[in-house]
């Protein structure tokens, strides 16, 4: 094969008048300057000489940079100074995508360009400085394209493209010239420039064709008329800060948009209107609709029967992405191999010098080709390439886990508005048959989709991982042989083990749950009934009780560690063992110990390994999960709808008829037809007021109706009402006799059954304003629940809070009608409840009103007034038709139309008048019960006073030692802000950002001092033992060199050293692994321990001023933390930190110059983790505050369909249920991008410490540094970028985790009452008291040192058997007094004597438990009769059976299955508000003490019963008149004290006012 004679040289002459440059400056040359070759001749041609044809190359480059260093400089200097470009400029041009990649790559064949030149120069004999710098100029000129590109783009003027598209011409040409002249010489593919060359001939000519698309599109050039283009509609909406899909390639890749953000949080905390709203493609709505499409056309298209499959509508709606995620982590997985072999790479060539023979084949144009092989023995060469391969893995693999998640975030999005869709659907039937429970849907809400949206983030790994897994093992086999595969096959018959462990341990948390449930109902009955504990001394009974229960949890806890402890073994413990089998069966198969480069890729592949194996059973778990979750949907979504009958869609008056017309009528539909259903824009429906000449005499009319509910059984049969317009029509009848199922049948609630022709008729169907049996209030304030999305109208708001008696009740609460109330605000009392909702139904501006039994829970003059006021008045005025169901016959003369009815169908109906006529017998019925009704009114009265009464002093009580409490709060709170404000920035941030090392230490030390001292010790250990196994290796396998015989004798020295150490590391791992999860277990339980008994022995004060929520709180959640989530936490935190400081320090060891470039990594380290933690704290709150509302909204909606659906409310509820949904996924998605924020420059740090290690370990070599310790630094090294973000985020979640450790600990210094007293039990009587003489001498009392005395100097003298009535307004002292003889309250002056004994002496449990008091809330535990008697089960069967016949419970109690053992639900809700007073009487007579105080407890017991009580008592009701002494206070004083008789007699008395008042 003949070659051109330009091929070999560049001719012998010397370019004449050119001077001999032998002796010149051989540094500069471009050309080179090699003996006897003329690099500047151009005989043959200017494009035969190799110099000339790279002197060209450089033309375009230089042209480029000369023409955009203006424009970049001078353009866009000034502008971006003066304008900051908002935003929503930012435009794609076409190809945007596509031009980011192909620079990268053309960035990145530069890079071998470069390294190729060097390289080659390095075999010449003088500098040629074209063979590598026109490719370092074509690294710039690339740079700066992609810069100004940016540019352009974002300030949308694509004209100034025209000098890219040049560029790229230019480029395109030089570079082709070049790859011509190569091929005319026959330099082929198999010499490594011809390969880049050809490369970048086609980069050129692809990002020619990109420019030429954008050209083609815009016509921003050679055409009339450009085509004007917009942003994206997201961009104009300000509200929009989630930017991820808008920014380009790179500020995609390493989210460089957060920065704002993150940094931003350590000014001020991350607020929710700082991340702003979702993208519209991110928003719930848009995905549901995706969803539901692809959901809904495998129904038409296949056959109509089948359910449709919700796995292939989500594969349908989300399948793109996910491919597009498991591509990323395909690419991210085989880059993950690049690791290893640059390492084998490295330490193998790293002694060898380079083959520096170069035959003339080699040579073309006068310089030097190289092979591909060649260039990859540089091991300065493989360092960067180790470097680029793992920033690109690490880019790839984050992008893959965004793609994922947020793919994720947009499923469970979908999913909750399709599950709301069908809530709102559902048939009643399905809740009231209970088919589909509220905790069922909750569960769906909270578990199964979130269920989902885990398994879709971890669905890649599912074939990402067989994957890894194979090809790391064919790599292991390339390297170590057989042997590898032995090692291999230990890590894979490990995993099911693994598998094991992970079901084992979902299966303990399950019964882990159940134990805390029961603990923390217990624990809710103590605190509530925690005055009666303490007056009654029963406190440690309770107590323990909790303590047996948290025995139970703990023992499950220690079972859940102890599988933990044993997965984090295994994960530990397998590479150990998986490296030494390999090693030590390499020598006994192959007889030779394995080289350093084999034996440290191979460690590293086996640390690539673990990962995917450990991680594959929880994969496989959650899959396993998922499948179950997705039948659970499926068939919830399968479930019974209500019909969707014509007027529901708001026609005007329709008959429906079910057999002809209509084959789908009102009954359930068919759940196999198709359910086209739109999320329309709510509207209020307007009223349509009734024109005077309109004779609508009927407004709702059903002839021959049979309704059933689900079952084929008619609930009502044959039912023929009409309803007229515009009046009152009643319906009675007794309980269970169908008259609520006829109100639900008008409102389309029952299905029909098609037995009969049967018409339901409802003129003017908009909406009916429907108040149910069971109250239904929203968590919202009291005026939103009230005007339920109608517009607010003042003066009829106002009529109708009058009209329901609300207005005392308002003035009540903390402020006023805005006071939130619902499921998480305020707990009303059910009469309160109740007229609410009767409000709500009256401000509707609707023509139809049904009124459910709206008089139940309220007392007679609640119902005259409500009668009288609101349904007479307010509504009849209005001429609204009102369909009232009620029992209190009382009200039968107000009716216009009455509907009897009775086993389903109507008896009667007509006028008053009618059925007098001409049912007399149901006439007379009517008449007995109500004399009856009015017998018992009288009886009623005095106790619904009282009822009401106490109603609303509950809601009081509840408020005002709340709002006291605020007050502290907020005047702290105040103070605090002041402070801050006074500060300067740096102060609050750095408050911000400090770790709380002492929160942290005192949880440490609540574990116990031995259990730290172990864990730190057995950590360290653990880890020094890793390190030396691994050293141990690098000194074993360095001792293989070419020469050296193998020696069995120091081999089996070497071999038995490293077994030994393998075996103690094992050891170690399972010692640390247990030391850290039993430390946490300890923790938890001495932090429980304390904080029940601190808090169950607070002093009663504490309860009053500290809400129930906060103390349920610190017991449920905060204990939840500390028992099961710390303690992993704390694990990771130590290995991750204790693997990065051992790594960093064996690369120090190895070559210590890698300690110069550590200061600057660690700086960039430290603000790294301390602005993300910042930001990722406040993410996490916003993430936990948005769910609740959520699922809270889901779990009202399914409680009050039968109202949503009456008032056709549910556009406006769907509507509130997507921006909840989007609120909560937009802070879920901002945490997610924080993560990946954290992990892309912790992986970039890491992966900088490799390079680092990787030059400064080659540099070190060439001073004599054994090449098998390089290897070690190396693998250090790669494990470092594993674990470097470990770091960060289980600091940040310590850090959110050890709040609860600080809420707990700020409980653990409440002051404790003093048990002890000053008096020994033995200086006691054992029947004290046993007469009852009791002096109260000088006595002040206050609740708190820092409150105003309640008593002042009050002194009285009471006889033995005395019956003693305390009067007095609310407020005047009569409870401190009953308080002051427990010794509850402060007596800070003066002293009660009971006997003659001090009671302020005395042992409270003394002093407690031989005093009685019966408290006017009646408190029940759950448990059994007796326990409620005798917790402390000391009396006999008699005694318990002689208090209950005087508190005549014991016919009653006789009657219930079980008897003295018959069940106490929880708050004895089974029994009735009297019955549970006279238990807690009967509790009272149990004691037989001789001192009885009552504390007008006997507000709901009729007077019979009050009559018949036992002497000897201290009490306040309305039978004072027959006290022996009545004593009078106002204001802590006491005003007067003698006997009634001589009360009354004087005029002037306060006591004759109040009994005058009383008559």
């Amino acid at each position: 094969m003949d070659l051109p004679s330009y091929c070999r040289n560049n001719g012998t002459q010397r370019v004449a008048g050119l001077p001999d440059q032998s002796g010149g400056m051989p540094g500069l040359s471009f050309c080179g300057n090699d003996r006897n070759k003329s690099a500047y001749s151009v005989e043959d041609g200017v494009l035969n000489n190799g110099c000339f044809v790279d002197a060209l190359n450089l033309v375009p480059h230089v042209f480029l940079l000369f023409i955009t260093f203006p424009i970049l400089f001078i353009g866009w200097g000034s502008q971006s100074s003066k304008v900051q470009i908002h935003h929503n400029t930012w435009l794609h041009f076409p190809g945007h995508n596509l031009r980011w990649i192909l620079t990268f790559t053309l960035l990145f064949v530069h890079v071998c360009e470069i390294a190729e030149g060097i390289v080659s120069n390095i075999q010449m004999e003088t500098n040629h400085l074209h063979l590598f710098m026109p490719a370092f100029m074509g690294f710039i000129a690339a740079t700066t394209s992609v810069v100004y590109y940016h540019n352009i783009e974002t300030s949308n003027f694509p004209k100034l493209l025209l000098a890219l598209f040049i560029y790229w011409i230019l480029a395109f040409i030089t570079k082709s010239i070049k790859l011509w002249k190569f091929a005319e010489c026959y330099v082929g593919v198999r010499h490594l420039r011809f390969c880049i060359n050809a490369m970048l001939v086609i980069l050129y000519g692809l990002l020619m064709a990109v420019e030429i698309n954008v050209i083609r599109v815009r016509r921003y050039v050679f055409f009339a008329n450009p085509q004007k283009v917009k942003p994206p509609e997201d961009l104009q909406d300000l509200g929009v800060r989630f930017l991820q899909p808008f920014v380009n390639l790179l500020s995609k890749a390493t989210y460089w948009w957060m920065n704002p953000l993150i940094i931003g949080a350590h000014k001020r905390p991350i607020e929710l209107k700082k991340i702003g709203k979702l993208p519209i493609a991110m928003r719930a709505l848009t995905n549901y609709l995706k969803l539901k499409d692809a959901y809904e056309d495998q129904r038409v298209s296949e056959e109509p029967d089948k359910a449709p499959s919700l796995w292939r509508s989500m594969y349908r709606a989300f399948g793109r992405p996910i491919l597009l995620s498991s591509t990323f982590r395909y690419l991210a997985d085989l880059l993950g191999f690049a690791g290893p072999l640059c390492i084998s790479g490295i330490v193998k060539h790293l002694n060898t010098k380079p083959n520096s023979t170069k035959s003339d084949d080699d040579i073309y144009f006068g310089v030097y080709f190289m092979s591909s092989t060649q260039l990859l023995q540089n091991t300065s060469v493989l360092a960067v390439l180790l470097f680029l391969a793992l920033i690109l893995q690490r880019t790839f693999l984050q992008a893959s886990y965004y793609v994922t998640i947020e793919t994720g975030i947009n499923l469970r999005g979908a999913l909750l508005a399709m599950i709301y869709n069908k809530i709102l659907r559902l048939s009643t039937s399905n809740m009231s048959m209970g088919e589909m429970t509220l905790g069922q849907i909750n569960n769906l809400v909270a578990i199964e989709t979130n269920q989902l949206m885990w398994f879709l983030f971890l669905c890649p790994n599912l074939w990402a991982m067989p994957v890894q897994i194979v090809m790391g093992v064919i790599l292991l086999h390339y390297l170590l042989g057989t042997s590898a595969l032995i090692g291999a096959s230990v890590i894979v018959l490990l995993a099911p083990v693994q598998y094991l462990i992970a079901t084992k341990l979902a299966d303990t948390q399950k019964s882990t749950l159940d134990h805390s449930t029961d603990r923390l109902k217990k624990t809710s009955e103590i605190l509530k009934g925690i005055k009666l504990l303490k007056l009654y001394a029963w406190e440690n009974i309770f107590c323990d009780s909790v303590e047996d229960t948290r025995g139970k949890e703990l023992t499950s806890l220690r079972t859940f560690a102890l599988y933990t402890s044993m997965s984090i073994f295994m994960n530990a413990a397998i590479p150990i063992a998986a490296v030494l089998v390999t090693f030590v069966s390499h020598v006994l198969i192959i007889g030779s110990r394995p080289s350093p480069s084999e034996a440290f890729a191979a460690l590293a592949l086996f640390h690539i390994l673990v990962t995917p194996l450990f991680l594959l059973s929880t994969v496989v778990r959650f899959a396993v999960k998922a499948l179950v979750s997705v039948q659970k949907l499926g068939e919830f979504l399968q479930s019974d709808e209500i019909g969707e009958d014509s007027w529901r869609n708001g026609d005007m008056s329709v008959s429906l008829d079910t057999c002809t017309k209509h084959p789908g009528g009102t009954k359930a539909i068919n759940r196999k037809r198709p359910l086209r259903y739109q999320m329309d824009n709510y509207e209020q429906p307007s009223r349509r007021p009734l024109r005077p000449n309109e004779t609508e005499d009927v407004a709702v009319k059903v002839s021959h109706g049979f309704f059933t509910w689900g079952s084929n059984l008619s609930t009502l049969a044959d039912i023929n009402v009409c309803i007229p317009t515009g009046q009152l029509t009643m319906i009675v009848g007794q309980v269970g006799c169908g008259k609520s199922s006829l109100l639900l049948a008008m409102l389309g609630e029952m299905q029909m059954t098609p037995t009969n022709l049967h018409n339901l008729d409802v003129k003017n169907r908009y909406s009916v304003a429907y108040a149910t049996q069971k109250s239904w209030l929203l968590n919202a304030t009291v005026e939103e629940n009230i005007t339920f999305g109608s517009p607010f109208n003042k003066q009829r708001y106002k009529t109708v809070i009058d009209a329901c008696s609300l207005q005392p009740d308002i003035d009540l609460l903390p402020f006023g009608d805005q006071t939130e109330i619902g499921e998480r605000g305020i707990n009303l009392s059910g009469g309160q409840r109740q007229r609410i909702c009767v409000g709500r139904a009256l401000y509707q501006n609707t023509n139809i009103v049904f009124l459910d039994d709206p008089f139940s829970a309220l007392d007679i003059h609640l119902s005259d007034h409500l009668m009288q006021e609101g349904i007479l008045k307010f509504l009849q005025d209005d001429k609204r038709t009102v369909v009232l169901v009620t029992h209190k016959l009382q009200y039968l003369i107000h009716a216009d139309w009455i509907i009897a009815m009775k086993d389903g169908s109507v008896l009667r109906d007509g006028t008053l008048k009618d059925i007098q006529t001409h049912d007399v017998e149901l006439y007379e019925h009517w008449k007995t019960l109500m004399n009856r009704q009015d017998q018992e009114l009288e009886k009623d009265t005095e106790i619904d006073n009282c009822q009401t009464a106490l109603e609303r002093k509950t809601l009081r009580r509840a408020f005002y030692s709340r709002e006291a409490k605020n007050q502290v709060y907020d005047d702290e709170e105040e103070e605090e802000e002041e402070e801050e404000d006074d500060d300067n920035m740096s102060t609050t941030t750095s408050r911000r950002s400090k770790i709380p090392w002492s929160l942290c230490w005192r949880y440490l030390s609540s574990g116990g001092f031995f259990m730290v001292f172990l864990m730190i010790f057995s950590k360290l250990l653990k880890h020094s033992v890793m390190v030396a196994i691994d050293y141990w290796l690098a000194t074993w396998t360095a001792t293989k060199t070419e020469n050296t015989p193998v020696n069995s004798t120091t081999d089996d020295s070497y071999m038995s050293v490293f077994i030994v150490l393998c075996a103690a590391g094992i050891v170690l791992c399972l010692i640390t692994s247990l030391t850290v999860e039993f430390l946490g277990l300890s923790a938890a339980t001495n932090l429980h321990h304390n904080l029940l008994n601190k808090i169950i022995h607070a002093p009663i004060r504490f309860f009053d001023v500290t809400p129930l929520g906060q103390i349920l709180n610190r017991f449920s959640a905060d204990t939840n933390i500390i028992d099961q989530h710390i303690p992993p936490t704390l694990e990771s935190l130590t290995r991750s930190t204790l693997l990065c400081l051992s790594a960093i320090g064996v690369i120090a060891f190895v070559t210590p110059f890698f300690l110069i470039t550590l200061f600057p990594l660690a700086v960039i380290f430290y603000f790294i983790q301390k602005y993300f933690r910042v930001a990722s704290k406040d993410l996490q709150d916003l993430d936990d505050s948005t769910q609740l509302p959520l699922l809270c909204h889901f779990s009202e909606t399914a409680e009050g369909l039968t109202t949503i659906r009456a008032f056709r409310h549910e556009a406006r509820f769907k509507q509130r249920m997507l921006e909840l949904t989007d609120t909560n996924n937009t802070a879920y998605l901002f945490l997610s991008a924080a993560n990946r924020w954290l992990e892309v420059r912790t992986d970039y740090l890491g992966a900088v410490i490799v390079l680092t290690a990787a030059v400064t370990s080659i540099w070190s070599s060439l001073y004599l540094l054994p090449s098998a310790l390089v290897g070690l630094g190396l693998t250090y090294a790669l494990t470092v970028t594993n674990y470097l973000n470990w770091v960060v985020r289980n600091l940040a979640d310590l850090e959110v985790q050890m709040a609860a450790v600080k809420k707990v600990n700020s409980f653990l210094s409440t002051e404790s009452e003093n048990y002890e007293g000053s008096m020994d039990n033995s200086q006691v009587p054992e029947d004290w008291p046993q007469h009852g003489d009791i002096k109260i001498q000088d006595l002040s009392v206050r609740y708190d040192p820092l409150l105003k005395p309640v008593l002042k100097h009050v002194s009285a003298y009471i006889n033995p058997g005395q019956k003693v009535g305390i009067c007095g307004r609310t407020g005047s002292g009569k409870s401190s007094l009953s308080l002051a003889f427990f010794n509850m309250v402060d007596m800070f002056e003066g002293q009660i004597l009971i006997d003659g004994v001090d009671i302020s002496k005395l042992p409270l449990q003394t002093l407690r438990s031989r005093l009685s008091i019966i408290l006017q809330d009646p408190v029940l535990f759950s448990g059994s009769i007796r326990f409620n008697l005798d917790p402390e089960r000391t009396c006999t069967d008699d005694r318990l059976w002689e208090a209950l016949e005087i508190a005549q419970l014991k016919n009653m109690v006789k009657a219930l299955p079980g008897g003295l053992d018959a069940v106490v639900t929880e708050g004895g809700e089974n029994f009735s508000v009297g019955q549970r007073q006279l238990f807690c009487l009967a509790r009272a007579f149990v004691r037989k003490s001789s001192i009885l105080i009552m504390d007008e407890a006997t507000a709901s017991i009729d007077m019979a019963t009050v009559r018949s009580l036992p002497p000897s008592r201290l009490h306040r009701v309305h039978t004072i008149l027959e006290a022996d002494l009545v004593i009078v206070m106002k204001r802590g004083n006491i005003m007067e004290i003698d006997r009634p008789e001589a009360l009354l007699e004087q005029e002037d008395s306060m006591f004759a006012s109040f009994v005058r008042a009383d008559m």
